[in-house]
Protein backbone atom coordinates (compact mmCIF):
# COMPACT_ATOMS: atom_id res chain seq x y z
CA UNK A 1 0.00 0.00 0.00
CA UNK A 2 1.42 3.25 -0.57
CA UNK A 3 2.47 5.75 1.88
CA UNK A 4 -0.55 7.83 3.06
CA UNK A 5 -0.16 11.94 2.05
CA UNK A 6 0.48 14.19 4.74
CA UNK A 7 0.34 18.03 5.13
CA UNK A 8 3.71 17.92 6.81
CA UNK A 9 2.79 20.29 9.26
CA UNK A 10 2.93 20.08 13.29
CA UNK A 11 -0.69 20.73 13.82
CA UNK A 12 -3.29 18.63 15.26
CA UNK A 13 -6.26 19.54 12.48
CA UNK A 14 -3.69 19.25 9.55
CA UNK A 15 -2.99 15.80 11.66
CA UNK A 16 -6.89 14.76 11.70
CA UNK A 17 -7.09 15.85 7.69
CA UNK A 18 -4.09 13.53 6.91
CA UNK A 19 -6.50 10.89 8.20
CA UNK A 20 -10.17 11.37 7.11
CA UNK A 21 -9.03 14.27 4.47
CA UNK A 22 -9.58 12.66 1.43
CA UNK A 23 -12.58 12.57 -0.53
CA UNK A 24 -15.47 9.86 0.99
CA UNK A 25 -13.68 9.22 4.07
CA UNK A 26 -16.06 11.22 6.15
CA UNK A 27 -19.01 9.99 4.43
CA UNK A 28 -18.11 6.52 4.76
CA UNK A 29 -17.97 6.87 8.24
CA UNK A 30 -21.55 7.86 8.06
CA UNK A 31 -22.56 5.25 6.67
CA UNK A 32 -20.57 3.18 9.16
CA UNK A 33 -22.56 4.77 12.25
CA UNK A 34 -25.11 2.64 11.33
CA UNK A 35 -23.74 -0.51 12.35
CA UNK A 36 -21.28 -3.18 10.47
CA UNK A 37 -22.10 -2.67 6.06
CA UNK A 38 -21.65 -4.91 3.35
CA UNK A 39 -19.18 -3.61 0.94
CA UNK A 40 -22.35 -3.85 -1.91
CA UNK A 41 -24.37 -1.74 1.12
CA UNK A 42 -22.04 0.82 1.28
CA UNK A 43 -21.47 1.36 -2.44
CA UNK A 44 -25.32 1.52 -3.21
CA UNK A 45 -25.66 4.12 -0.43
CA UNK A 46 -22.89 6.24 -1.72
CA UNK A 47 -23.87 7.14 -5.38
CA UNK A 48 -21.24 8.60 -7.17
CA UNK A 49 -18.20 6.58 -5.74
CA UNK A 50 -16.54 4.24 -7.87
CA UNK A 51 -15.36 0.51 -6.25
CA UNK A 52 -11.68 1.26 -6.91
CA UNK A 53 -11.90 4.51 -4.70
CA UNK A 54 -14.19 2.83 -2.02
CA UNK A 55 -11.88 0.10 -1.84
CA UNK A 56 -9.31 2.35 -1.35
CA UNK A 57 -10.71 4.31 1.33
CA UNK A 58 -11.95 1.34 3.46
CA UNK A 59 -8.34 -0.11 3.48
CA UNK A 60 -6.85 3.52 4.42
CA UNK A 61 -9.32 3.61 7.28
CA UNK A 62 -8.20 0.11 7.99
CA UNK A 63 -4.88 0.93 8.45
CA UNK A 64 -5.66 4.37 10.18
CA UNK A 65 -7.33 2.00 12.79
CA UNK A 66 -10.79 3.99 11.94
CA UNK A 67 -12.24 0.56 10.60
CA UNK A 68 -12.28 -3.12 10.77
CA UNK A 69 -13.21 -5.81 8.30
CA UNK A 70 -14.72 -8.91 9.49
CA UNK A 71 -16.39 -11.98 8.64
CA UNK A 72 -20.40 -12.97 10.15
CA UNK A 73 -21.16 -16.48 11.31
CA UNK A 74 -23.03 -18.77 9.43
CA UNK A 75 -26.07 -18.23 8.07
CA UNK A 76 -24.82 -15.09 7.02
CA UNK A 77 -20.86 -15.70 6.08
CA UNK A 78 -20.28 -12.34 4.22
CA UNK A 79 -17.43 -9.49 5.31
CA UNK A 80 -18.78 -6.41 6.68
CA UNK A 81 -16.94 -3.34 7.81
CA UNK A 82 -17.64 -1.55 10.94
CA UNK A 83 -15.96 1.59 13.14
CA UNK A 84 -13.80 0.60 15.56
CA UNK A 85 -14.26 2.99 19.24
CA UNK A 86 -11.61 5.60 16.72
CA UNK A 87 -13.82 5.69 14.28
CA UNK A 88 -17.09 6.31 16.18
CA UNK A 89 -15.50 9.60 17.97
CA UNK A 90 -15.92 10.62 14.47
CA UNK A 91 -19.49 10.69 15.18
CA UNK A 92 -19.26 14.28 16.79
CA UNK A 93 -17.17 15.54 14.21
CA UNK A 94 -20.01 15.04 11.36
CA UNK A 95 -22.66 16.23 13.39
CA UNK A 96 -20.06 19.59 14.34
CA UNK A 97 -19.55 19.46 10.33
CA UNK A 98 -23.39 18.93 9.25
CA UNK A 99 -24.73 22.16 12.01
CA UNK A 100 -21.91 24.20 10.46
CA UNK A 101 -23.17 23.08 7.03
CA UNK A 102 -26.98 24.11 7.58
CA UNK A 103 -26.66 27.02 5.90
CA UNK A 104 -25.31 25.29 2.45
CA UNK A 105 -27.71 22.56 2.26
CA UNK A 106 -30.53 24.97 0.88
CA UNK A 107 -33.01 23.72 -1.72
CA UNK A 108 -32.85 20.12 -2.96
CA UNK A 109 -31.21 20.08 -6.50
CA UNK A 110 -32.97 17.68 -9.13
CA UNK A 111 -29.60 16.10 -9.42
CA UNK A 112 -29.49 15.39 -5.77
CA UNK A 113 -29.24 11.63 -4.58
CA UNK A 114 -30.98 10.85 -1.30
CA UNK A 115 -31.68 8.25 1.22
CA UNK A 116 -33.80 7.91 4.19
CA UNK A 117 -31.19 7.59 6.56
CA UNK A 118 -29.34 10.53 5.99
CA UNK A 119 -31.72 12.34 8.06
CA UNK A 120 -30.49 10.73 10.77
CA UNK A 121 -27.90 12.47 12.00
CA UNK A 122 -29.99 16.13 11.60
CA UNK A 123 -32.88 14.37 13.57
CA UNK A 124 -30.00 13.58 16.67
CA UNK A 125 -28.86 16.59 16.45
CA UNK A 126 -32.77 18.37 17.00
CA UNK A 127 -33.07 15.62 19.59
CA UNK A 128 -30.35 17.16 21.73
CA UNK A 129 -33.06 19.61 22.35
CA UNK A 130 -35.27 16.80 24.11
CA UNK A 131 -32.95 16.49 26.93
CA UNK A 132 -35.16 13.49 28.40
CA UNK A 133 -35.45 11.78 25.24
CA UNK A 134 -34.01 7.83 25.76
CA UNK A 135 -34.87 4.86 23.64
CA UNK A 136 -34.90 3.67 19.97
CA UNK A 137 -37.09 5.66 17.65
CA UNK A 138 -38.30 4.85 14.08
CA UNK A 139 -38.72 7.06 11.79
CA UNK A 140 -40.87 6.72 8.54
CA UNK A 141 -40.49 9.13 5.40
CA UNK A 142 -41.53 8.55 1.83
CA UNK A 143 -37.86 7.19 0.91
CA UNK A 144 -38.16 4.36 3.52
CA UNK A 145 -37.70 3.92 7.23
CA UNK A 146 -35.02 3.83 10.13
CA UNK A 147 -34.72 4.24 13.30
CA UNK A 148 -32.39 6.40 15.64
CA UNK A 149 -30.74 5.84 19.11
CA UNK A 150 -31.80 8.77 21.38
CA UNK A 151 -29.61 9.86 24.30
CA UNK A 152 -26.98 7.00 23.90
CA UNK A 153 -24.14 9.30 24.10
CA UNK A 154 -21.69 10.32 21.12
CA UNK A 155 -19.58 7.49 20.79
CA UNK A 156 -21.69 4.07 22.26
CA UNK A 157 -22.57 1.94 19.87
CA UNK A 158 -24.45 2.44 16.39
CA UNK A 159 -26.10 6.05 16.28
CA UNK A 160 -28.63 4.91 14.06
CA UNK A 161 -30.00 1.94 11.71
CA UNK A 162 -31.78 1.58 8.32
CA UNK A 163 -34.98 0.51 8.44
CA UNK A 164 -37.56 -0.24 11.21
CA UNK A 165 -36.24 -1.16 14.73
CA UNK A 166 -35.36 -4.63 14.93
CA UNK A 167 -36.81 -5.35 18.45
CA UNK A 168 -39.87 -2.55 18.20
CA UNK A 169 -38.98 1.23 18.99
CA UNK A 170 -39.86 2.87 22.06
CA UNK A 171 -41.43 5.99 19.71
CA UNK A 172 -42.84 6.31 16.44
CA UNK A 173 -42.19 9.49 14.04
CA UNK A 174 -43.93 9.88 11.22
CA UNK A 175 -43.52 13.14 8.44
CA UNK A 176 -42.85 14.06 4.97
CA UNK A 177 -39.39 14.89 3.62
CA UNK A 178 -39.93 18.12 3.60
CA UNK A 179 -39.97 18.62 6.90
CA UNK A 180 -37.01 16.77 7.35
CA UNK A 181 -35.17 18.85 4.83
CA UNK A 182 -36.52 22.08 6.85
CA UNK A 183 -34.93 20.40 10.38
CA UNK A 184 -31.92 19.28 8.24
CA UNK A 185 -31.39 23.56 7.29
CA UNK A 186 -31.92 24.29 10.54
CA UNK A 187 -35.52 26.17 9.15
CA UNK A 188 -37.95 24.23 11.80
CA UNK A 189 -36.91 22.26 14.90
CA UNK A 190 -38.54 19.78 16.02
CA UNK A 191 -40.92 20.71 18.50
CA UNK A 192 -42.41 23.32 15.75
CA UNK A 193 -42.46 20.04 13.39
CA UNK A 194 -45.04 18.38 16.73
CA UNK A 195 -46.15 21.50 17.66
CA UNK A 196 -47.59 22.53 14.33
CA UNK A 197 -48.76 19.10 12.95
CA UNK A 198 -45.96 18.31 10.55
CA UNK A 199 -44.66 15.50 12.54
CA UNK A 200 -46.79 12.78 14.23
CA UNK A 201 -45.48 10.71 17.47
CA UNK A 202 -47.11 7.26 18.31
CA UNK A 203 -46.36 5.45 21.34
CA UNK A 204 -47.21 4.29 24.89
CA UNK A 205 -43.72 4.24 26.22
CA UNK A 206 -41.57 7.54 28.30
CA UNK A 207 -39.86 8.52 25.23
CA UNK A 208 -43.17 8.55 22.94
CA UNK A 209 -44.93 10.40 25.55
CA UNK A 210 -41.55 12.85 26.49
CA UNK A 211 -42.01 13.71 22.38
CA UNK A 212 -45.68 14.01 22.42
CA UNK A 213 -44.93 17.07 24.67
CA UNK A 214 -43.61 19.34 22.20
CA UNK A 215 -46.73 19.54 21.07
CA UNK A 216 -47.62 21.97 24.18
CA UNK A 217 -47.56 25.57 23.45
CA UNK A 218 -44.36 27.13 24.17
CA UNK A 219 -44.53 29.58 27.83
CA UNK A 220 -44.33 32.94 26.52
CA UNK A 221 -41.11 34.93 28.01
CA UNK A 222 -41.92 37.51 30.54
CA UNK A 223 -41.37 40.98 29.46
CA UNK A 224 -38.27 42.86 30.31
CA UNK A 225 -38.47 44.55 33.64
CA UNK A 226 -41.86 42.54 34.89
CA UNK A 227 -41.73 41.37 38.59
CA UNK A 228 -40.65 37.68 38.99
CA UNK A 229 -44.03 35.55 39.75
CA UNK A 230 -44.56 35.05 44.01
CA UNK A 231 -43.57 32.15 45.01
CA UNK A 232 -45.31 29.63 47.59
CA UNK A 233 -44.54 30.91 50.92
CA UNK A 234 -42.76 34.29 49.94
CA UNK A 235 -44.68 37.30 50.01
CA UNK A 236 -45.93 38.91 46.72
Amino acid sequence: MPPRRSYDQYCSAARALDVVGDRWTLLIVRELLAGPRRYTDLHADLPGVSTDVLASRLKDMERDGLATRRRLPPPGAVYVYELTSRGRRLRTVLQALGAWGEGELGERRPTDAVRAHWFALPLLRALRGVPAARGVLEVRLEEGRFHLHAGDGDTDGPAYGDGPAPAGPDALLILDTATCEAMARGLLTLAEAVREGRAEVTGDGPLAKELAQLAQPAEPAAPAGAPEPAQPGRPA
